[in-house]
């Protein structure tokens, strides 16, 4: 038995056995979901914060075939990993080309985010400036062969002055799609800088905007993707689409009733909890493939606390409890981001993390969690 680990809550006795999650099983059919991936950074590269991400591409793309050997979609280039937040356009353009080939080599299904993150935080920014900037990385997308994924823009909060233009932006860029595309609408909590998106800070009034855009071009928008941790919004918002749109949840503390669903529907996901719940997430939707509701929710349910944990306020360092998890996991070698932004959380908030995770038998080897996160406490003084 694995001796215990002292976390700064107390001794935690490790779990002994992991959960039977072994890779290989087919794509779920009852619904479509896709896990936003974290980018594994190069521990020894010589950069500072502010400098451009220095990325381990082995480990990176070596992880999203881990994803894919699941049976589960890869959202790429999206907040999970570090757009906006230590991975900038350039590094975000040759992760979609390199994602995209390694996609098409192992016949994995990926979408990538395509945003305007090339323009600098400007107050002059125009709408033209931020149309072209959009234009230039759904370009990237569409020649590598990737659904994309149009992602809320800082810019276009910067630039905007009401409704009137988030509609001819999104109008504009769905006319220029050449297949259709999922919209995603992050909220502030996830992104201060995208508070009023849409136009307003009222979210009834947002809402009514961002189904505009959609009900005027609904052979554009294969889907949209709602990031608001708010269920009853999305179910809303889920009720009053168009036929044949679909709802990718975003929502990391709902997740498990959205994707069952109700008499009137159900969403699909887009998550970045199913990054370091992948396994899980993909056996827990092949038990609903078989109509077994209760199965799927004994599966999923679980998870929540562990998902509400990594996302707690400020919700978007959660990235740090996620690339955490992959380190313990053996799925990198190191537990080192792009940014520095492993000090973004807190050595509690880290230890409770692995709490949970080892709880529900997310680690292939306990032994080596529990080695690595006693060497985590030591680094840190915690160790007792």
């Amino acid at each position: 038995m694995t001796a215990p680990v002292l976390l700064p809550q107390g001794p935690y006795t490790p779990r002994a056995t992991p959960l039977d999650l072994a890779a290989g099983g087919a794509p779920p059919t009852s619904r479509t979901v896709f896990s936003a991936a974290h980018v594994v950074a190069d521990p020894y590269a010589d950069v500072s914060p502010d400098d451009p991400a220095a990325v381990d591409w082995d480990a990176t793309l070596a992880f999203r075939r881990h994803l894919w050997s699941h049976g589960l979609g890869v959202a790429e280039a999206m907040d999970t990993a570090q757009r906006g937040m230590g991975l900038d356009w350039a590094g975000a353009a040759e992760l979609i080309r390199r994602s995209a080939a390694e996609a098409r080599a192992v016949g994995g299904r990926i979408a990538c985010g395509v945003g305007t993150d090339q323009l600098l935080p400007s107050t002059e920014t125009t709408l033209a400036e931020v149309v072209a900037a959009y234009e230039e990385q759904l370009t990237l997308a569409e020649a590598n062969g990737v659904q994309p994924i149009l992602m809320a823009s800082r810019a276009l909060v910067r630039a905007a002055r009401g409704p009137e233009d988030y509609l001819a932006t999104y109008a504009h860029l769905l006319r220029q799609a050449s297949e259709p595309v999922i919209l995603h609408w992050l909220g502030p909590m996830f992104d201060p800088a995208l508070e009023g998106y849409w136009g307003s800070t009222d979210l009834d009034e947002a809402t009514d905007t961002f189904l505009k855009v959609i009900a005027e071009h609904p052979d554009k928008v294969d889907g949209i993707k709602i990031s608001l941790l708010d269920a009853a919004r999305e179910i809303d918002v889920r009720r009053r689409l168009p036929g044949g749109v679909r709802c990718y949840t975003g929502d990391d503390f709902h997740y498990p009733e959205l994707i069952a669903g109700d008499e009137r529907g159900f969403s699909h996901a887009l998550l970045g909890i199913f990054d370091p719940l992948g396994p899980l997430a993909a056996q827990a939707v092949r038990v609903l493939d078989t109509g077994d509701t209760a199965g799927f929710r004994a599966l999923l349910d679980p998870t929540v606390e562990l998902s509400r944990h990594l996302f707690q306020r400020p919700t978007r360092f959660y990235k740090t409890g996620v690339v955490l998890l992959a380190w313990l996991a053996g799925h990198q070698d190191h537990f080192t981001m792009a940014g520095g932004l492993q000090s973004a959380r807190s050595l509690p908030h880290l230890a409770k993390a692995y709490q949970l995770a080892d709880g529900l038998g997310l680690f292939p080897d306990p032994e080596l969690a529990a080695h690595r996160m006693r060497a985590l406490l030591a680094v840190h003084g915690g160790a007792r």
